[in-house]
Order: C-alpha cells, then sequence, then structure tokens
C-alpha cells in the first residue's frame, strides 16, 4: 500500500499531540507507582485500556474478526509482546530507574525493529540502516553502561535492562504485527490488551492482590494510563496511519525521548546525567541516518 502523498496541518498537530502523550507516559507511571505496586499499575492500564476499546468496538460496529488461519496465534504473541511484557518490565524498572531512562530507552525501538526486519521481513538492511543502527545502538550502550558495568550491585542494573527488555518486545511486536494476518487495527488493539488483561489479572491477585484507593494523585495517574496513552492514543495513532501514512507516524519517536525528559526533570524534578543527552543524540541521529530517504520523501510531500 502506497503512502498517502497529502499531509495536512491536521496531521501535524495529530502527531505532535502522540508524541507529547506517549512522551509523558513515563512521568504517569512514576506518579502512579507513588501509591500503587508495579503489577498492579501495569495490570490496571491494561484492562482499562482493552475495556474502553471493547466498547468502542460496540459503539462502532466493529465485529470480532473472523477465523483466519494464523490470526488468534498472533493475537496472543502480539498481546503478550506489546502489552503485558512491556508493561510489566516498565512498571518494575521505573521502580529503581528515571522516568526519563524508560522514555529514552523507547526511542531505541525502531533501531531494533530494522535488524529484526533484517531476518524476519522483507526489508534488508542496507549500509545505510546499518550505520544508523550502529550509531543508535552505540547511544543506547552510553545510556546504560554504568549500570551494565554495575550488575550485582542493587536493583537500578536490572531495572535499566528491565527498560530496554521492554524497547526490545515492543520491537518483536512490531515484526508479529506486520506479519498478522489482515484485520481492523482497533479490534487488533483491543484484543491485545484484552490477552495483556487476562495475563496480568491473575498475577496482580497473587503478588499485590485486590487494589484499594491510595489517594488521588497515584488513581488518577491508573485511570489516565488506561484511558489516554493505551485507549485514546491508539485511536490517534490508527488515524494518522489511514491519513497520512505509517512512515509520518515515525515522526513520533523522534519526540517521544524528548518529552521523557522534559516531564521528568521538570515535573519530576528528576536529575538527568550528561549521559542522558549524549545518548538522546546519539540515538536520534542513528534514527535519522536509518529512515533518512524515507523522512525525505515524506517532508518533499509536504
Amino acid at each position: 500500500m502506497s503512502e498517502p502523498s497529502e499531509i495536512t496541518n491536521k496531521n501535524w498537530l495529530m502527531v505532535a499531540v502522540l508524541g507529547f502523550i506517549w512522551g509523558g507516559t513515563f512521568m504517569v507511571v512514576a506518579i502512579a507507582l507513588e501509591g500503587y505496586g508495579p503489577v498492579t499499575v501495569a495490570t490496571a492500564r491494561t484492562t482499562l485500556g482493552a475495556l474502553t476499546l471493547i466498547l468502542l468496538m460496540g459503539a462502532t460496529g466493529r465485529k470480532l474478526p473472523t477465523t483466519t488461519r494464523g490470526l488468534w496465534p498472533s493475537i496472543i504473541v502480539i498481546g503478550i509482546l506489546s502489552t503485558a511484557l512491556p508493561f510489566l518490565l516498565l512498571s518494575w524498572g521505573q521502580q529503581y530507574v528515571p522516568s526519563a531512562f524508560a522514555g529514552l530507552s523507547m526511542a531505541a525501538i525502531p533501531l531494533m525493529v530494522l535488524p529484526l526486519a533484517h531476518f524476519f521481513s522483507d526489508e534488508p538492511l542496507n549500509a545505510r540502516r546499518f550505520v544508523g543502527v550502529s550509531l543508535g545502538f552505540a547511544g543506547a550502550l552510553v545510556l546504560i553502561g554504568p549500570g551494565l558495568a554495575q550488575l550485582g550491585q542493587g536493583a537500578e542494573p536490572l531495572a535499566q535492562l528491565a527498560c530496554i527488555g521492554a524497547a526490545l518486545c515492543y520491537s518483536c511486536a512490531s515484526i508479529f504485527t506486520r506479519r498478522c494476518p489482515p484485520v481492523d487495527p482497533v479490534v487488533l488493539a483491543a484484543l491485545t490488551l484484552l490477552v495483556g488483561a487476562a495475563i496480568l489479572l491473575p498475577i496482580m491477585l497473587v503478588t499485590e492482590g485486590v487494589p484499594n484507593w491510595h489517594g488521588a494523585r497515584p488513581s488518577l495517574a491508573i485511570i489516565a494510563l488506561g484511558l489516554v496513552p493505551t485507549a485514546f492514543a491508539t485511536l490517534l495513532r490508527v488515524s494518522i496511519i489511514r491519513s497520512a501514512g505509517s512512515v509520518f507516524l515515525t515522526l513520533v519517536n523522534y519526540q517521544v525521548p524528548i518529552w521523557s525528559m522534559v516531564f521528568g526533570a521538570w515535573v519530576l524534578s528528576e536529575a538527568l546525567p550528561i549521559r542522558f543527552y549524549v545518548a538522546l543524540a546519539m540515538i536520534l541521529t542513528g534514527l535519522a541516518i536509518s529512515q533518512w530517504f524515507s523522512l525525505r520523501r515524506m517532508l518533499a510531500g509536504r
């Protein structure tokens, strides 16, 4: 399918709003963790998002997909890799690392997708992409380097690896989503969130029990997580892809780490070491190199 050539001011506004929302997610997770355990935060986010999108399916007349060979196994795998596992890893990791670190980790997702796509799809990793990926991964090493040197010395190094692991989960989920049989994007999002909720709910009940109200600030943060970055952002993402194309959507990748650092520093008063800025510059430069021709074609169409 060819990319839409008409990119309007509304499209630019939508992609800016989506970057703002996803960039602020890590701050909201940090606030939710002030009153709730990491499994509860991940479970509530997934369950509220699933319920919201299921209600939307009913309101818009969307139906469950017909049984297609390989569809339901794909939905289960995508649900594990795009909701249950990364949400849990991020919630646990953010107990010990700044929210800005988690946001920076997510910037590596497109760079992780490229080598995976080389082996599992028809998108070869050419020389330009290889240079971009190498520079981006070097930036990731700058980001987590001190933690790797301190493995076994507390929870923070493992928390850093958990955030990187969440990015890897999202990257693998992207490959499985590309290979998934055709299905309505909103239906796919609802069902994968439902899979995540079905996995996380029993884990939450066993490990942290039924959640109680722990004050307005963390409780409202949990509700916001389920409704805004999980449910509403999914609809916004679908709208952007349909009106401006998936290449245009990649502009979100440049915004998320920047907003996560802004929110972390200004709202949560997190200290941001110099390596965060170095890593950000290296990862975004690597991302730009790897996507250079696609971005240039897209901007030329503006």
